[in-house]
């Protein structure tokens, strides 16, 4: 059975893995160890200059290592991976190995905190510098390209508002201008998004979320649609900066990776679920879900998602206070800034994963006080639904009871 015919459920669970060279073993072994036996001298030198294909030292790779890389690459139609200790670890090597001094990257309207922390270091000490733009149409686009610029870097969804970027149009413009376009895909997974199909360069993912799904590894994928550009890449950025991740944290990514398509399905579901909810509470103003028909880029989410995912924004009224004191009267949905965890978690990004950004460029990117993300979990959907709902309770007997005083 040809890994090209199978399907992503059954990719998931078996690709790049043979059990017969492996001792048999039906789990992935796990190799924990730093460097690798030569048989002899003249193998060891083989093996350094690339004469011969072999194990040598697990930074520049480990059997389990490579396991995890090709099975990522598998799931996003990509020709090779290289994982990382972490998300940031993979955004940087993408963002060091296409730019130079002097280029220009420009950028969807939001991203992650990190990454805009990122790109300014990269301005400041390198000249490297960056803009945003909203990508909606080819003429925006068009239009904020420099002479200097060399990459689109995209988020969507856009963390946190669940902004859609239209991959299609915005790869299209980059190769009209030979420009290359990463995306960020963090949100969707490779289950339920493949950017490289739309015409992506480099798609990376935050392992730490959905990828691994259990809240106990920080890690980072990077996926390439040239083989010899990611080999490149392996050799040159990944190992000399060295931000390679642990074969421990690879087997414990690819454990919760079997599951990531059942997992996806069912944050999916409890997420579309409690859209239904929260249209239907007065203290909530806007909602930002992907597969909710009133989503401003509903459309272009259902031409290149599979679901909606687990992901939902929403602005409530009274501001920093309210977010706050709601979040504060939860009881089972916990406070915490990571997602795609088995728990259902909630954060206040301006003040927690946004904060770094300031205050006028997070209202650009439409990151409002008001504003509070829900990763939605595994738990039943009642569960969840009426935790929301008592803190929504809470948070009008306050509100009445301030207003009384």
């Amino acid at each position: 059975m040809g890994n090209k015919f199978i399907q992503k459920e059954t990719a998931i669970i078996h690709t790049g893995y043979d059990s017969l060279q492996h001792h048999d073993s039906l789990s992935i072994p796990l190799y924990q160890t730093s460097t690798f036996v030569f048989p002899s001298a003249e193998q060891g030198e083989r093996r350094f200059v690339g004469e011969e294909q072999g194990n040598i030292y697990s930074r520049l790779g480990n059997p389990t290592v490579r396991i995890l890389e090709e099975r990522i690459a598998e799931l996003e139609n990509g020709s090779s991976a290289l994982a990382f200790g972490s998300g940031m670890a993979a955004v940087s090597a993408a963002l060091i190995h296409v730019t130079k001094t002097g280029d220009h990257v420009l950028c969807s309207r939001g991203i992650y905190g990190c990454t805009f922390g990122l790109l300014n270091m990269l301005q400041e000490k390198y000249n490297i510098s960056h803009s945003f733009n909203a990508m909606s149409t080819e003429q925006e686009i068009e239009e904020s390209i420099k002479p200097e610029t060399v990459c689109l870097y995209v988020e969507t969804p856009i963390n946190p508002t669940m902004e859609i970027v239209d991959l299609e149009l915005v790869c299209r413009v980059a190769s009209r201008h030979g420009l290359k376009v990463i995306v960020d895909n963090t949100f969707s997974s490779p289950y339920l998004q493949n950017p490289l199909d739309f015409g992506a360069d480099y798609v990376l993912h935050s392992a730490t979320k959905y990828i691994n799904g259990h809240g106990d590894v920080i890690a980072g994928l990077l996926i390439g649609k040239d083989a010899e550009d990611m080999m490149n890449l392996r050799l040159t950025v990944q190992k000399d900066i060295g931000g390679i991740i642990s074969p421990f944290d690879a087997w414990l990514i690819l454990r919760g990776l079997k599951t990531l398509h059942v997992r996806m399905d069912r944050h999916s579901e409890n997420a579309q679920n409690l859209v239904a909810f929260l249209q239907s509470s007065p203290l909530v103003d806007q909602i930002y879900y992907p597969f909710d028909p009133a989503h401003p880029q509903y459309a272009i989410a259902k031409k290149q998602m599979k679901s909606g995912g687990g992901l939902i924004s929403f602005t409530i009224h009274g501001g920093k206070e309210v977010a706050q004191f709601l979040m504060n009267s939860l009881e089972m949905i916990k406070i915490a800034v990571s997602l795609g965890d088995a728990e259902t978690l909630i954060q206040h990004p301006a003040t927690m994963t946004h904060s770094v950004i300031p205050e006028t460029e997070r209202e650009q990117m439409g990151i409002s006080n008001s504003l509070l993300r829900v990763s939605v979990g595994l738990e039943h959907v009642d569960d969840i639904r009426a935790d929301l709902e008592q803190a929504f309770t809470k948070v009008e007997n306050h509100l009445a009871e301030t207003v009384q005083n």
